[in-house]
């Protein structure tokens, strides 16, 4: 390691001389020169700081703030550099107003025909043929003259326009509130990331957004670096930089050779310290941002601009931006903003298809009407009467014309269930905002509804299932196991010196024990969980570890082998007073015994430590620890001369012939929870898998008292090397076949790596030996669980152990790391389901009726007995306001009782199927009853046959207010779709429901009443709403004689809404296709087109998954195609296609192992 900034040095006051004037706010140093420093890498970025600063300590004064004990709390202070070098936040897109979203719901392809014919009939309407000829066009104008009521003609075409209006404005309202909260979920993700700085000396969390240039920030394994700075201690730190190079080997950075951060980047290994020089829109990500037009933020960039311009020599090949993909990654994120759209799940794939073909019914039933109702008029006028048509009378005929278009649109209107897709969105967006307070934060809308057909479950055991707070309770040293912690007087006083400065030095300093904050707690365990286990240990022994760190401080490590998921140890070197080194190593025992040739005994002394006391000190000390559920860690010891000098990267030697000083024993209790939720998963017909880093026997132990694994049952329990081995053939390469040998019957793998999971979590999508493919939920928290994460069908980050490359990867994040919140995710998402089920029964009765009650009455009575404004309220009833009872019903605790749906199960069932015809038939006899005999009923004019611009009869008010208050009781039929009897049952829990339901009727008493014309309503007496109401609540009865027909006797009955019929894809479409997918990542250009190529194609494909019997899973895919979009971390240019990500899994490490999960 260089030696540059590791010695620290005290804060002096700024030497004179250093300010050369001009420099912003007193700082030695302006946003230019740190903009085109941080356009460097490497030796240019080392030969600039030493042109300029002579050394990052310089830098450190000029910018005011000390390597050690960072910025001082000042607010005034923190204030001046905001203001001097900008904040760390990059503004949003602007959102949509309210205006533009309107101007959206007007592009409506039916609204629009609506809106046409609206204007040519008011226009028309105004027109009187010349003189007294009226009687000359027939008898086809004569009543309208009578009433006198020619003048009342544009109330029609004015009341259409209205009520387009009207749906108008609650579509973009409804659009605005989604965004709304979509905007508040966004920002409630970004305060979740917080970042560790030093204020004043000590280490605190803040916002990432509070960060200010001049902080020192303490980075370690799995951060995302939210700010660019220059590195000014560092062991063994390597970063991922793939998401600004596209570069996907890690990058080593140190202060000798490269100690350029970049936000935006991954810390995949190792820890450091840095100085942010760059933060919000200067910084690299920023600057990226600002490129894609990302906030108005034109003028603070210009400071930036200047020093580009001199540097663009230099820049020119460093920075990534301008290179010739430059204008690639804009086009990128143009796309992006369009392809964010498109991000549809599978139910809205259903729905989509769904309401398309119900749409090309009601336009072929419209087109019918229309012609029919043209036909009728023309054949009766000149025909039958025999009139001649005459010039002047042409706009009257037209007028007719008119009319009987609007009917046909009228129909369409009424049978294009636009509400559906709304309704989903709702649905989503109501959960997800609910969810929220079940400690679930969803960052795909999707995933919510997935997590309803979930049928297995990966997790991870530490802080998952268990509570993540480890304690030391079983020790084994000089010779003897101890299985409550001793004293420190029955240890050797020298062995009990060495522990205490193994584990002192060998932890990440990051990691440490507070003292509780109340009287009588816990003490606050900060850090990785398995290192402040072991610093409890060496304060139970009443030794003090911050002396031991305070002896030797971080900058005076020699080196550091931070731990990571292959070595499953960690090692640190220090150089002792005489010059000597002593290494210091812990790690899982099984590795690490393996490497020890000596252990201590009672005396203190080392002794050889032969194979076969290994092994009896495996059956004595470690199995039977691990079979009461402790994770078993070994603690060991080196020393080594100073000359001659060992060779530091030759790590297999440096680590091996050590010394064991003990084996401790950390238990981590389960969460008291999880059985319970466990329980209740495999209820729900969901299989529970635990995949941990620990050694097998604890995993047992562990699995056992969660309820995973019960005696007597049929399982598998195995490691990671037994796994590979089986699923493996001679050439090495993975097989499906005997994939799926394996995990049916699989409960828990242990001592797995990273890609042991992903490669489990594959092997269960693409599987075809079940009849539903399966939807796999996979947990992660550490930064090599990123694949497994991306993979799954639904991927939960832990947002308190998690690390941010997790975070990034998933679908949901747990905010408080606790197994039973995913049981509640489950709920929810079966509640989606159900909520859009609801809707469709009732959606569907409406439009069946409406549609038919619209035809036939056009076609007997040459006028439709729903007149087009009173559609218009119908549609907007059905639609918008039942989509907003229906969908927002509060989840119960049934929904786990049942199976979960699968995949390919329609959205109708037959019971749905029933519950529509059976509500449509009544409907239709009771239209038409009133329709050809309510006159003789009610003892009223009949309102059959009017001419044209007639009053409203009451007739057709009647009959228009029975079909409301039908609907408005049905509504509470659809409140339940699996043929429950009690359809009351818990319509209190939703005020959302019971509100529009009475709402909806307050206006319906208005409309009728006072409507008049342009509802073509009459008013109605109270005789007339009694039996108005009296049938509408027929539905309720009529409800409970469907419900009591049994399903099996309506064998006839078909299920609707399926995925698409299998299309013929051919094999090596197939085959090009899950290839394509998989560099769609590495290739920006093709990714574009398959975007739009593949989103039809996805959707086919993903419904239809089980019945190529060649998945290759395309939600996956469809998922990693639009979070390769999606994600800022895969703008510029390309991440690893996952093949390659998985071979460099094994590499990434973990110096602070927040999972903790790679411990035995």
């Amino acid at each position: 390691m260089g030696d540059l900034g590791n010695s620290t040095v005290d804060f002096h006051p700024k030497k004179p001389g250093m300010d050369k004037g001009g420099h912003e706010g007193d700082f030695g140093v302006t946003v230019e020169e740190l903009c085109s420093l941080m356009e460097l890498r490497g030796p240019e970025a080392l030969q600039k700081i030493q042109e300029n600063y002579t050394d990052t300590e310089t830098l450190c004064h000029r910018l005011k703030t000390s390597p050690a004990d960072g910025l001082s709390d000042n607010p005034a202070d923190l204030e001046k550099r905001r203001q001097v070098f900008g904040m760390n936040f990059i503004p949003p897109k602007k959102p949509k107003t309210f205006l533009q979203l309107v101007w959206e719901a007007l592009q409506d392809v039916t609204l629009i025909i609506l809106e046409i014919a609206a204007i040519i009939s008011l226009g028309l309407s105004f027109y009187q043929p010349p003189g007294g000829d009226s009687e000359a066009c027939g008898n086809v104008s004569a009543g309208a003259e009578d009433e006198g009521e020619a003048e009342a003609g544009w109330i029609e075409g004015a009341a259409i326009l209205l009520s387009v209006l009207c749906v108008v404005l609650v579509t973009a309202f409804n659009d605005w509130s989604k965004e709304k909260q979509f905007r508040g979920l966004q920002s409630r993700i970004e305060q979740e990331q917080r970042f560790a700085v030093v204020r004043n000396g000590t280490v605190i969390q803040i916002p990432v957004a509070e960060m200010v240039v001049g902080d020192i920030a303490q980075v370690k394994y799995g951060d995302l670096l939210p700010a660019d700075g220059v590195l000014i201690q560092g062991n063994d730190l390597k970063i991922d930089e793939s998401s600004l190079t596209g570069e996907s080997d890690h990058v080593h950075k140190s202060i000798a050779k490269d100690p350029m951060l970049l936000s935006g980047t991954h810390v995949m290994e190792g820890s450091g310290k840095m100085l942010v020089t760059a933060v919000g829109v200067n910084s690299q990500t920023g600057i990226i941002f600002t490129l894609l037009g990302a906030g108005e933020v034109e003028e603070e960039k210009k400071d930036c601009k200047k020093a580009k311009k001199q540097d663009e020599a230099v820049a020119m090949e460093m920075q990534p931006l301008k290179s010739a993909e430059g204008g690639e990654v804009e086009e990128k994120e143009k796309k992006k903003s369009s392809v964010a759209k498109k991000e549809k799940s599978v139910l809205q794939g259903k729905l989509t298809k769904l309401a398309v073909q119900i749409g090309k019914a009601g336009l072929v039933m419209s087109a019918i009407t229309v012609i029919i109702l043209m036909l009728y008029f023309v054949i009766e006028t000149f025909v039958v009467q025999g009139v001649v048509w005459l010039t002047e009378c042409t706009p009257i005929y037209v007028q007719y014309f008119v009319k009987f278009f609007i009917i046909g649109v009228t129909v369409l209107v009424v049978a294009v269930p636009e509400g559906l897709p709304l309704a989903v969105t709702i649905s989503l967006a109501y959960s997800v905002k609910k969810m929220m307070k079940d400690n679930n934060l969803v960052r795909h809308l999707d995933a919510c509804e997935t997590m309803g057909n979930a049928t297995a479950i990966c997790s991870d055991k530490t802080g998952t299932l268990t509570t993540n707070r480890m304690t030391v309770v079983q020790i084994y040293i000089g010779d003897q196991l101890f299985r409550n912690i001793p004293r420190p007087d029955q240890i050797n006083p020298k062995t009990l010196e060495l522990i205490t400065s193994a584990i002192a030095v060998n932890c990440a300093y990051t990691s440490k024990i507070i003292a509780a904050d109340k009287e009588g707690g816990l003490p606050k365990q900060v850090g990785n969980k398995t290192e402040c286990a072991l610093l409890g240990l060496v304060l139970d022994l009443k030794q003090e570890y911050q002396a031991v760190r305070e002896q030797i401080p971080e900058e005076k490590l020699y080196k550091v082998y931070t731990f990571n998921s292959v070595r499953k140890s960690m090692s640190t070197v220090i150089q002792m007073p005489d010059g000597s080194f002593r290494l210091y190593s812990k790690g899982a025992s099984e590795i690490l015994l393996k490497k020890c040739s000596f252990v201590l005994g009672r005396d203190g002394e080392a002794r050889a430590f032969r194979p076969r006391d290994k092994d009896e000190m495996v059956k004595k000390v470690i199995e039977p620890m691990a079979c009461e559920g402790l994770r078993t860690i070994c603690i060991a010891y080196r020393e080594f001369p100073a000359d001659p000098m060992p060779d530091w990267d030759n790590e297999t030697d440096i680590v091996s012939n050590l010394i064991c000083i003990t084996v401790v024993g950390i238990e981590d209790p389960v969460r008291a929870e999880v059985p319970e939720a466990i329980r209740k998963c495999q209820r729900a017909g969901i299989t529970v898998r635990m995949v941990t880093g620990d050694n097998i026997n604890t995993a047992r132990a562990i699995a056992a008292k969660c309820g995973i694994i019960h005696p007597g049952d049929d399982f598998l329990c195995m490691e990671g090397k037994d796994f590979n081995r089986r699923i493996r053939n001679e050439k090495g390469e993975i097989e499906q076949e005997r994939i799926d040998k394996i995990w049916p019957k699989l409960r828990v793998l242990a001592r797995s790596s990273p890609t042991d999971k992903h490669t489990l979590v594959k092997g269960i999508i693409d599987s075809t030996i079940v009849e539903q493919r399966q939807v796999v939920a996979v947990t992660g928290d550490g930064t090599n669980d990123g694949p497994a994460l991306k993979k799954a069908d639904v991927g939960f980050a832990m947002g308190i152990a998690g690390t941010d490359v997790a975070k990034e990867a998933s679908d949901i994040i747990l905010t408080d790391d606790n197994f039973s919140s995913i049981v509640k995710a489950v709920m929810w998402g079966r509640n989606v389901y159900d909520s859009i089920s609801k809707f469709l029964q009732f959606q569907l009765t409406v439009n069946v009726v409406a549609v038919i009650v619209a035809f036939t009455g056009a076609c007997i009575t040459q006028d439709s007995p729903l007149k087009a404004v009173q559609m218009l309220w119908v549609n907007l009833i059905m639609d918008t306001f039942a989509s907003l009872a229906l969908a927002t019903e509060p989840p119960t605790e049934a929904l786990l009782l049942r199976k979960p749906y699968g995949r390919n199960n329609p959205l109708i069932s037959r019971t749905m199927m029933k519950n529509i015809l059976g509500h449509a038939v009544f409907q239709l006899i009771i239209i038409f009853t009133l329709l050809f005999v309510g006159e003789k009923i009610f003892d009223i004019d009949s309102g059959r046959n009017a001419p044209l611009h007639s009053p409203p009869s009451e007739h057709y008010t009647i009959i228009f207010n029975t079909f409301v208050l039908m609907q408005l009781f049905n509504e509470i039929n659809a409140r339940k779709i699996h043929g429950e009897r009690n359809v009351f049952d818990g319509i209190f829990s939703n005020p959302i429901f019971c509100s529009i339901v009475l709402g909806t009727f307050a206006i319906q008493i208005v409309i009728v009443q006072f409507g008049g014309k342009p509802f073509s309503c009459s008013p109605l007496n109270v005789e007339q709403w009694l039996w108005c109401l009296f049938v509408g609540m027929g539905e309720l009865v009529w409800g409970q004689v469907i419900a009591s027909v049994p399903n099996h006797q309506l064998k006839f009955l078909k299920e609707a809404g399926h995925g698409s019929a299998p299309d013929m894809i051919m094999d090596e479409d197939l085959a090009e296709d899950e290839e394509e997918i998989d560099h769609a990542e590495r290739e920006l250009r093709r990714g574009q087109i398959l975007w739009f190529r593949g989103l039809n194609r996805i959707q086919t494909q993903m419904e239809v998954v089980s019945t190529f019997k060649r998945s290759g899973s395309f939600q996956g895919a469809a998922r990693r195609r639009s979070s390769v979009l999606s994600q800022l971390h895969d703008v510029t240019n390309n991440s690893t296609p996952s093949h390659v990500v998985l071979s460099t899994a094994n590499a990434t490490g973990a110096p602070g192992n927040p999972g903790g999960e790679s411990f035995p």
